[in-house]
């Protein structure tokens, strides 16, 4: 048999309860990233059909250095660039293409990437695959980013240093301490990169993230992605235009793959403008979160303060069971099991979107305090 390794592989992870399989989309989205719940809205569908009928392609035919870059692109990222106040923005086909390209190609030989520890998988794929030297740091901790660096530097270190953050933690809902981490950048003349990708049309002004007071910065670079509360897909690098021009240059996951479909590029764009002016999703939003926190609460779920809020169960196999019954019940809701999450906090991850109403989060509030009861 060829494959026996793989074989063995996936009956490990059966016995561990951590084999992956694909589920198909079942009950009521408590689940999904779709946040502002666009991805089904008539709004944007109303935009692809006029895009499609401007005579705007579904695919790109190739690479943006070779014939895929069309106007879409560029009108796309021409307007990130000034919803978001920097010079230039770069359009990818996922954030994860994005993640990994920023850290494989933009910390060079000699500097130090300094990281939270929960930061992304893309990144972690990026940097291993990088030329420079990485330390992860305790989670949202400022000091320990700080001395990381002193210590770095006392060791002779002395190139560049990158400090890498998400604004918003997918699995946890919890936010970063950006403005200490901002006073840190400047003080070791650091680079800050910021991944907005759950923070993107949730929080700030206009829904401009939790970074918008930073943007325009020459040593910030934020990563926004288009397929969670912007509900379409791909992601945008938004920063210097010596990075975004970098990038064109160096950055081997863009360089060398075909360019998103310029219909969603259109598509992107539309819904950059409904995130501007989408005051009434985001209060509907807030309203169901508050919501939330207050019938999740007693049952032991973490209050972040944001649309994420987990239910940690413990063990894989536990949490696998209690999904289960949920799903059961008409409720999407999965489990996060290692090593997504660190050992022994196998979750709920609970999201709240527009997507559930105020009466169907209390009927999942009731339905996971009656099964936990009866565990």
């Amino acid at each position: 048999m060829p494959f026996t390794a793989q074989a063995e592989d996936l009956g490990r992870l059966t016995r561990d309860a951590r084999r992956r399989a694909l589920s198909p989309q079942v009950g009521i989205d408590f689940s999904s990233n779709d946040y502002l719940g666009l991805a089904r809205s008539p709004l944007l569908a109303a935009a692809a059909r006029g895009a499609l009928d401007r005579g705007v392609p579904t695919g790109s035919g190739g690479s943006r250095l070779l014939r895929g870059n069309d106007p879409e692109h560029e009108a796309l990222e021409a307007y990130a660039a000034t919803l978001y106040g920097c010079e230039r923005a770069l359009f990818f086909s996922s954030g994860f293409a994005a993640n990994a390209t920023l850290f494989s190609s933009l910390p060079q030989r000699g500097d130090l990437v300094v990281h939270d520890e929960l930061i992304h998988a893309s990144a972690h794929e990026g940097l291993r695959i990088g030329r420079a030297e990485r330390v992860a740091v305790a989670h949202n901790n400022p000091d320990a980013f700080d001395t990381a660096i002193r210590r770095w530097r006392a060791g002779g270190g002395a190139g560049r240093v990158w400090i890498a953050v998400e604004s918003l933690y997918s699995m946890d809902g919890d936010r970063a301490p950006l403005d200490a981490l901002m006073t840190i950048a400047a003080g070791h003349d650091a680079v800050l990169l910021i991944d907005e990708a759950h923070a993107t049309g949730v929080f700030g002004p206009d829904g401009r993230g939790l970074a918008a007071h930073l943007e325009g910065r020459a040593n910030v670079i934020t990563l926004r992605t288009c397929g969670k509360a912007l509900g379409v897909e791909g992601a945008l690098v938004c920063g210097p235009a010596v990075v975004a021009d970098f990038l064109v240059n160096r950055g081997r996951g863009f360089i060398f793959s075909t360019a998103p479909s310029p219909l969603m590029a259109a598509v992107a764009r539309a819904a950059l403008g409904l995130m501007h002016s989408a005051a009434q999703l985001r209060e509907a939003l807030w309203s169901r979160i508050r919501h939330a926190e207050t019938v999740f609460a007693p049952l032991g779920a973490t209050v972040t303060g944001s649309q994420i809020l987990p239910l940690i169960v413990g063990d894989d196999a536990p949490a696998m069971a209690l999904a289960a019954r949920v799903q059961a019940a008409g409720f999407d809701v999965r489990a996060i099991r290692p090593p997504t999450v660190t050992q022994g906090t196998a979750r709920l991850r609970i999201t709240i979107t527009n997507n559930a109403s105020l009466e169907q989060i209390t009927q999942l509030a009731g339905l996971l305090a009656e099964l936990r009861q009866s565990a």
